[in-house]
């Protein structure tokens, strides 16, 4: 016999109820709340170190669907913390990996995939069939993002954070009466005052507490039971013990974000890629090369596409930013690095900086063309 998608939503099946079993003698939970919980949608930003512990305790608790944003690749030295990931997955996509460990681990559970950097051109759409939003994000730029995506949407948004042996976790946004992250950090602190990847360093089994307390909250929240760290946030330090539970109060001017593209600003990712220096040219330079050397050249143009079709450099390659360090562009863009050139190319040559940067990350040697498209001549554009 065939159950129906809306009557399966109504019962458990053999497998959840003996997988779940400790859960439904609880009288918190139940038969009803693990209902609750199987008809329950979370998205979690990030399939890192806090990712992975609050990827693995979602399905755990028989979360019906889940969903994984990242675009970043296993790297053997993340496996100190991130515990969703194996050794035999080192060079795959997170969000590949993670989805595989789940369905390994718990079946029933449904995973959708983004493998993709959230910006404020995507999140919108990309959180937006999701209860909850969990953010497991390791800078300031992507939290302020997904603050305001939540607060435009009307979403949960549960906060963590670690950095040595300290962790923080709160709930935002639970009501319209709660704090949200601007409350809390009302401006972004400054580059500086940020550790930059050489200086930032992590105990692994920070991300696996405060990724299980998120979780821990998740549940709460999906079953409005016990106290939720709405309006408070807890900061550990798990190199002394010391415990702190911290009141917040909600400011109304902070509720006021209607339009994401009023605060890049706020968005700029900061820490890693600031310390990467790349090698820039100039447009007029760029344009005497590419004519002479056309057949020796890649140039890759990282804007999004709907900018790409309305006008390009003939031979020029779309590959947006946010898709650029998927697997694929990336073996793709090393394979012709061996014989060519590698340009990289946007409006006016921001995005194409930080494109750089990322490929130097993968020991990709790019040359950013200062002030984009529009320093190029109009000869040169299709």
């Amino acid at each position: 016999m065939t159950i129906s998608n809306d009557l399966e939503s109504h019962f458990l099946n053999k497998d959840e109820e003996e997988r779940y079993k400790k859960h439904l003698t609880l009288k918190e939970i139940g038969f009803k709340g693990q209902l609750k919980l199987k008809n329950s949608s979370v998205v979690c930003i990030g399939a890192g170190g806090l990712g992975s512990s609050v990827l693995l305790y979602l399905a755990a608790a028989g979360i019906g669907r889940i969903g994984i944003v990242d675009n970043d690749q296993v790297e053997k030295s993340n496996l100190q913390r991130q515990i969703i990931h194996e050794t035999n997955t080192v060079g795959n996509l997170k969000i590949d990996s993670a989805r595989e460990r789940i369905n390994r681990f718990n079946p029933n559970t449904k995973v959708k995939t983004f493998s993709e950097r959230i910006n404020s051109e995507n999140i919108l759409e990309i959180i937006k069939e999701f209860d909850i939003v969990c953010d497991c994000s390791d800078n300031f730029g992507t939290r302020y993002l997904i603050n305001d995506a939540c607060l435009i949407l009307n979403k949960p948004y549960v906060f963590g954070s670690v950095q040595g042996f300290e962790g923080q976790i709160s709930v935002f946004n639970l009501n319209e009466n709660s704090p949200n992250l601007r409350d809390l950090l009302p401006e972004s602190p400054a580059k500086n005052n940020v550790p930059s990847c050489e200086e930032y360093g992590v105990i692994g089994v920070s991300t696996g507490l405060i990724g299980v307390l998120q979780v821990n909250e998740i549940i709460k929240i999906i079953l409005k039971k016990g106290e939720i760290l709405d309006g408070k946030i807890m900061i550990f330090n798990l190199l002394n013990m010391n415990i702190k539970k911290l009141n917040l109060q909600a400011n109304k001017s902070n509720k006021l974000i209607k339009n994401l593209s009023h605060y890049e600003d706020f968005y700029e990712e900061i820490g890693c890629l600031d310390n990467i220096e790349i090698v820039k040219i100039k447009a007029k330079e760029f344009e005497n090369l590419y004519k002479r050397k056309f057949n020796k050249i890649i140039l890759i143009d990282v804007r999004e596409n709907e900018e790409f079709n309305k006008v390009s450099i003939r031979g020029s390659i779309s590959i947006p930013l946010n898709n650029l360090e998927q697997k694929s562009h990336l073996e793709y863009i090393k394979k012709e690095s061996l014989g060519k050139e590698i340009f990289t190319l946007c409006q006016l040559g921001k995005r194409s900086e930080k494109a750089s940067k990322i490929l130097m990350k993968y020991k990709i040697t790019s040359q950013s063309v200062e002030g984009g498209i529009e320093k190029i001549n109009q000869m040169l554009l299709s």
